[in-house]
């Protein structure tokens, strides 16, 4: 940790054995293209974090990192940890569908599942729970809390049957993280989550956002710092596929120790 007000570095704080989800010396390629370059960082529990950084610079690889997503895509691969509650997801024997029950994510465009309908859309995630998914009853107890903790439950329950289409842009989003929200993962990762919504769609987003670090980990990449700044107990800067530096957000933003990190955030570059 940091001593005598020292800034913290980018991997002294907070220390893995305070962390709920802790990446270490992780690196990521695209085919030969090396796009996430021995980052480490650990993630306190209930609290967000910020990853900001100019386009191209790694953020969102390193964010599906953190739940297997990157595999996904031909050719890529990974090399390092990512744990999450000291057990390395990309252990031998880890089951990538679990570890994305207990890492959500949420992507930048709203994704709700055209043919189904607003419950179906939230209970969706549990179908991957086989033969440990909830009954009717206790699903549709599931479907009305997550709903209620992505603020969105006063405006769809007299629709709950109806097309997620229908919804607006910023309805569509919060239902996104209400699905994410149903498998009670203890850590939420947002992939620039307004960047395709109005201002007040992203307002309330972003206070959703800010209500979820009551009882979970969140972890959001954003283009916007301003966004950041409002929302965020720690933001780390990436740059050209490196972690710069990882702190406490006022002191980042306010007094950075880092000259690309001031570089960046006073907006000579990016």
């Amino acid at each position: 940790m940091a001593v005598d007000g020292a800034l913290p570095s980018a991997v002294d704080a907070p220390r893995d054995a305070d962390a709920l989800l802790a990446v270490r010396r992780l690196d990521a390629w695209f085919g030969v293209a090396h796009a996430v370059r021995g980052v480490s960082l650990a993630v306190a529990d209930r609290s967000v974090t910020a990853i900001i950084g100019p386009s191209g610079c790694g953020k969102s690889t390193l964010l599906r990192c953190m739940n297997r997503m990157h595999e996904t895509v031909p050719g890529a691969r990974v090399d390092g940890e990512v744990r999450l509650a000291g057990q390395d997801v990309y252990a031998r024997g880890v089951d990538p569908i679990a570890v994305r029950r207990h890492i959500g994510m949420v992507f930048q465009r709203p994704t709700p599942f055209p043919t189904m309908s607003i419950r179906d859309n939230v209970a969706a995630g549990l179908v991957t729970l086989g033969r440990d998914r909830p009954s009717r009853r206790r699903t549709e107890e599931i479907v009305r809390h997550a709903l209620e903790r992505a603020a969105l439950w006063d405006e769809v329950k007299d629709r709950l049957g109806a097309s997620a289409t229908g919804l607006s842009g910023g309805q569509q989003q919060r239902l996104c993280i209400a699905r994410a929200l149903a498998t009670e993962p203890p850590v939420l990762l947002l992939d620039e989550p307004t960047a395709s919504l109005d201002p007040i769609s992203t307002q309330r987003v972003e206070e959703l956002v800010y209500e979820l670090r009551r009882d979970m980990t969140v972890v959001i990449v954003t283009h916007n710092m301003q966004q950041a700044a409002r929302v965020s107990d720690r933001t780390a800067f990436m740059l050209s596929g490196e972690l710069v530096e990882y702190g406490d957000t006022r002191s980042l933003f306010t007094a950075p120790a880092d000259e690309r990190t001031e570089a960046y955030i006073t907006g000579r570059f990016g």
